[in-house]
């Protein structure tokens, strides 16, 4: 995963579902990210996911 400059990813790693729920807003909002988000993280934490809302859209469709 790329580096982010404004977060303490060694801390965040430290709660492993903030940190991916933390990756995945990552992924679809910025693209930031080496790999594809795995299907079922995404459908796991989707009602937690502060993305965008047309990307939350196009996802949906994708997802559901």
């Amino acid at each position: 995963m790329k580096k982010h400059w404004s977060v303490n990813t060694e801390e965040l790693e430290k709660n492993p579902e903030g940190f991916a729920i933390w990756r995945l807003e990552q992924w679809v909002n910025w693209g930031i990210g080496e790999k594809k988000a795995k299907r079922a993280d995404l459908i796991k934490y989707w009602d937690r996911l502060d993305i965008d809302e047309w990307k939350r859209k196009a996802l949906s469709l994708a997802l559901f």
